[in-house]
């Protein structure tokens, strides 16, 4: 079994940059389903060549997609080991927060400290009246 290397701060860094731009986020979509090469992708967006080819970059380096080189072709794939990196993150972000959200409605659900001043409970029914 391959044991996974955990994200540093710079790869978190680098893997949510990528993730922020829709059209990278899209080149991830559709290189998960197939292999697709540079000139196919860069068909599919109003966009020149060479901003694409950024965008690829960019996915490159935060590890989310891999290039190889067939003959003249340049391929793209994602890499859903990355993916899946990212998304563990994001699951222990989210437990750390249900963890604390859990611990607040049990806070809130405990009664009432005892307010020696308003009586027995804190019920303002129970105060003894103002003295006028």
């Amino acid at each position: 079994m391959v044991k996974r290397q955990p994200l540093d701060d710079a790869d978190i860094d680098r893997v949510f940059h990528a993730l922020a731009d829709a059209t990278r986020r899209d080149i991830v979509r559709r290189t998960l389903v197939a292999e697709q090469s540079v000139s196919d992708l860069a068909a599919g967006y109003a966009m020149s060549f060479a901003a694409v080819s950024k965008h690829i970059s960019v996915l490159a380096e935060a590890r989310l997609i891999t290039k190889r080189a067939e003959g003249r072709v340049r391929l793209v794939r994602a890499d859903p080991a990355a993916l899946a990196r990212a998304q563990e993150l994001l699951r222990s972000y989210e437990d750390l927060w249900r963890g604390r959200i859990d611990r607040l409605d049990a806070l809130l659900a405990e009664p009432a400290p005892a307010d020696p001043g308003r009586g027995d409970a804190g019920d303002p029914a129970s105060a003894p009246p103002p003295a006028n």
